[in-house]
């Protein structure tokens, strides 16, 4: 699933991910040969506090400092590569899954423009959309088929696009989040297993529930890895700084004690596992897409707090599992450059690189 491919023929070096969110950005450069890939540069750098809010971006020249700096300290490898393919915000776009008659493409393409009118709250020409249409018949209906159409503010991609180009890069392509992780994290392998994907970030948590490697359903709030670290400066009389090392080194403590730490950060763990059951609820008895959750995968920068995968667990009666967003990429017997704690914050950037070896390949 794409939005804004363009299709080059000549595409080498392959294109690295690049996963552009408010309080950072993440580079990752894959390379294939054979049936082995191999990590050839990554890397992280923060983005100045105000300069991408909440999907947008405010300081462009700030951004573009900040994606130079980027492609100039990866490693371990220089990255040569100067095209990307790059993850657009969740909160700045659209996904449905439509059920339509079997029909025409060209039909097909009009009942679709139709439909993106009613479902989304902008008008057609404020979005850029794609479109595809998907094997399995998630509305059971016969003689229908189900159709993924992704839509995006057109003001985003725009602004997205232009300080990319404005950095040196060439564009091949954009793709929201929810579906960069759903290449990175899913196994390609469990065709109908059903896994709700809770991606905890410094400023939002996201939800994705997919079948198999199939997104259909995304959600996002305001609940954060910052949040926790508030409430626990807050209770504690500590300053951010000092709450957030507190939160790295200790996390949340004994589970059975009730820490301090626990006691202070619980409202805010509370709501995260509250949103999580809605998610599950409205997906079961609304959507119907399929009986079940089989999985919960845990991903994000937040999710990395210790302490925070079994109280989670335990509050939903639940089993939980952090993702590896290494599953689909070929390493071998290779141990991935990124140790595990900072492999699921690469979820993305390592879906979107994964993206860009399919397509050198296509076009190789």
């Amino acid at each position: 699933m794409s939005i804004l491919q363009k299709k080059i023929f000549d595409l080498f070096p392959s294109s690295f991910g690049l996963d552009l969110s408010d309080l950072s950005i993440k580079a990752l450069w894959l390379d294939r040969s054979g049936q082995s890939d191999s990590i050839i540069s990554f890397g992280s750098v923060p983005l100045p506090i105000g300069s991408v809010v909440d999907g947008e971006i405010v300081d462009s020249e700030a951004v573009k400092g900040a994606i130079i700096k980027l492609l100039e300290k990866s490693g371990p490898k220089k990255l040569k590569s100067r095209q990307v393919i790059c993850s657009l915000p969740e909160t700045k776009a659209f996904l449905r899954i439509l059920s339509l008659p079997l029909m025409k493409e060209v039909e097909m393409k009009e009942a679709i423009k139709w439909e993106i009118e009613a479902n989304i709250p902008l008008t057609l020409d404020q979005v850029y959309y794609d479109w595809q249409t998907l094997d399995l018949n998630l509305m059971q209906e016969k003689g229908k088929l189900s159709v993924l159409v992704v839509a995006v503010a057109r003001n985003v991609v725009d602004q997205f696009q232009s300080v990319l180009e404005s950095a040196g890069l060439e564009v091949l392509g954009l793709e929201t989040e929810s579906i960069a992780q759903a290449r990175s994290l899913l196994s390609e392998k469990n065709e109908k297993r059903t896994t709700l994907i809770v991606d905890i970030g410094d400023r939002r948590t996201s939800f994705l529930i997919a079948i198999g490697s199939t997104p259909c359903f995304t959600s996002s709030l305001p609940l954060s890895s910052q949040m926790v670290t508030d409430a626990i400066a807050k209770s504690l009389h500590l300053s951010f700084e000092e709450a957030e090392t507190l939160k790295i080194k200790q996390g949340l403590g004994s589970l059975a004690l009730k820490s301090p730490v626990l006691q202070a950060a619980l409202p805010v763990l509370e709501n995260i596992a509250t949103e999580i059951e809605k998610s599950i609820d409205f997906y079961l008895n609304n959507l119907r897409y399929s009986e079940t959750i089989d999985a919960i995968v845990l991903c994000g920068g937040g999710s990395n707090m210790q302490g925070l995968l079994p109280f989670l667990s335990r509050r939903l009666g639940r089993p939980i599992e952090f993702g590896n967003p290494w599953v689909n990429v070929l390493l071998g017997k290779q141990l991935p450059l990124i140790d595990r704690n900072r492999s699921v914050q690469y979820s993305t950037a390592i879906g979107l690189a994964l993206r860009g070896l399919d397509e050198y390949e296509d076009f190789a």
